[in-house]
């Protein structure tokens, strides 16, 4: 499978809360870190999810916010995944930042080249990745 979400994050659905018309599915990847993912209840059963499952999570690099400090900061995104700078390549207007998550996952984010020098990224900073449920599509391997 070939997409154009550059966040292509493996792991196994670790718990599924089921809803009326949406379910909330767990991913937990290799590292123990947790992805949640908003899904229509529909969509939960024809991919066949169920806890134990291999599932992959995909999240465009727009998507992603990147924070630094999270001392005192509490956030609605349920996603909050730590990890290191690996690679900041900026652009005339915007960046891609690359953080390595535990296990070596890389995490991309597309962030303005203000915030880089805002948040003083740079490779081997700690960053916190964030991103909302909604924002997660949830695939398995046929």
């Amino acid at each position: 499978m070939f997409t154009s979400a550059r966040n292509q994050l493996s792991g196994k659905v670790s718990s599924i809360q089921r809803g009326a018309v949406n379910d909330e599915v767990a991913i937990t990847l290799p590292d123990g870190q947790v992805i949640v993912a908003i899904l229509t209840h529909s969509s939960t059963e024809s991919l066949g999810l169920q806890a134990g499952s291999d599932a992959f999570a995909l999240i465009k690099a727009s998507s992603v916010i990147l924070l630094t400090d999270t001392a005192g900061i509490r956030l609605s995104t349920r996603n909050q995944l730590t990890g290191t700078v690996s690679e900041v390549v900026k652009g005339a207007v915007n960046s891609e930042a690359k953080l390595t998550v535990g296990g070596g996952t890389l995490l991309t984010a597309i962030i303005t080249n203000d915030s880089v020098q805002n948040l003083g990224l740079a490779a081997g900073k700690t960053a916190t990745a964030a991103f909302k449920a909604s924002s997660v599509i949830v695939g398995v391997k046929a």
